[in-house]
């Protein structure tokens, strides 16, 4: 498993952006339900690993930040997804 994955918010945040190809700051933040501040430390976190790419630009005088899952972001949900199944497929009959 992927141990930056582990965090509900950052899954939160790679499943919507494997569902979109950009994501802005407060569409992120209305679809996961955090705080601000909560959802810029995941962020931030996913940037700096580089499973997301940022690209902040202004819109009539107004920051814009949007984001996007990167190739290795990628490749590493899809593999943290297939641990978590692996681990499901073990788990004894009831």
């Amino acid at each position: 498993m992927d141990e930056i994955l582990l965090s509900k918010i950052r899954l939160a945040i790679v499943a919507e952006l494997l569902a979109s190809q950009w994501a802005s700051f407060s569409e992120l933040q209305r679809s996961i339900g955090t705080t601000n501040g909560n959802l810029s430390a995941h962020l931030a976190k996913l940037v700096e690993q580089k499973y997301v790419d940022e690209v902040k630009t202004f819109v009539e005088r107004r920051p814009l930040s949007r984001y996007h899952l990167t190739k290795l972001g990628r490749e590493r949900v899809l593999e943290h997804v297939r641990s978590l199944q692996s681990l499901l497929e073990k788990e004894p009959q009831a």
